[in-house]
């Protein structure tokens, strides 16, 4: 499959997760992991979305 269909766009890219050093375990209000988590989410939708669209596309 083609990342790239002409009119709708590339194919979105999974964010990188964190390393393993990178959260502080301390509770911060902004943590690495809740912003991975979040920024997962809206790649989940956004696949789901251009997912969508190919297979529109392909009828």
């Amino acid at each position: 499959m083609s990342d790239l269909t002409p009119g709708l766009g590339p194919r979105p890219v999974a964010p990188t997760p964190p390393g393993p050093d990178d959260c502080c375990h301390s509770g911060c209000t902004w943590c690495v992991m809740d912003l991975y988590q979040e920024e997962l989410e809206r790649y989940q939708k956004e696949l789901a979305e251009w997912e969508a669209r190919q297979q529109a596309e392909k009828r």
